[in-house]
């Protein structure tokens, strides 16, 4: 059997079933909404696991499903940007969102990394301990920073609302997922003009580590050529 897993809930699940249905696969989540299974028609062989989007990186790099939908963000944070373990197949064109560096915005001199370098070790200087850049994706984030240089922070793990952590003090800036920047601008914060680390969208993957039989082989050919991608 192969196994596809889908967002277990919200608008990218419903984007995924959309875009899956456009290609004559109906998903559709089996029996009441907090069950996760569902239940795929239009192709034999073929079953859909709810997952939360989260969880879907790691179920593939450990071979437990065959494809996937997730956010790019997630796969290159949890298995890193060149993920050995996956491959893209498509992207869906939706759930589009960058992830970003952003800074108080009465920070009038800081504009760009290079900005941010200067104030962080500046920030040392004057207060004893590093610049403090709240997020949860720290693999993208320290990446990101280390190719440009910048060595005077560190990254604190933000465990609620990203965008409050400055204003709550407990960290002078961020690195998060925005898609409108209505947060940001609401939290009083402002992207550096260069502060772009990884424009995200929705990725059917494919597991280069998930078994397969000569059944599942042929039910997974069947799949592509309904969908329209080719396989790794």
């Amino acid at each position: 059997m192969i196994k596809i897993g889908v967002p277990s809930k919200g608008r990218l699940m419903q984007e995924t079933f959309d875009w899956f249905g456009a290609r004559g696969l109906a998903m559709r989540r089996a029996g009441a909404d907090r069950e996760y299974s569902g239940v795929i028609e239009g192709i034999d062989g073929v079953g859909l696991v709810l997952l939360s989007a989260g969880e879907i990186p790691r179920e593939l790099a450990a071979g437990r499903i065959h494809l996937g939908v997730t956010g790019s963000d997630l796969v290159h944070e949890q298995l890193g940007s060149q993920a050995p373990e996956v491959v893209e197949l498509a992207r869906l064109g939706f759930g589009q969102a960058d992830l970003i560096i952003a800074v108080p915005a009465v920070w009038i001199d800081v504009e760009t990394v290079d900005d941010l370098d200067a104030a962080a070790a500046g920030f040392r200087a004057a207060h004893g301990h590093r610049l403090r850049i709240a997020t949860k994706y720290h693999r993208l984030v320290r990446d990101f920073l280390q190719a440009q240089g910048v060595a005077d922070y560190q990254l604190v793990d933000s465990l609620g609302a990203t965008e409050g952590t400055v204003k709550n003090g407990t960290a002078e800036a961020i690195a998060d997922i925005t898609s409108s920047g209505e947060t940001l601008r609401a939290n009083h914060l402002r992207v550096l003009s260069d502060g772009l680390i990884h424009s995200s969208e929705a990725v059917l993957w494919q597991s280069r580590l998930a078994p397969l039989t000569p059944g599942d082989r042929e039910a997974l050919t069947r799949l592509a050529a309904a969908l329209g991608v080719a396989l790794a």
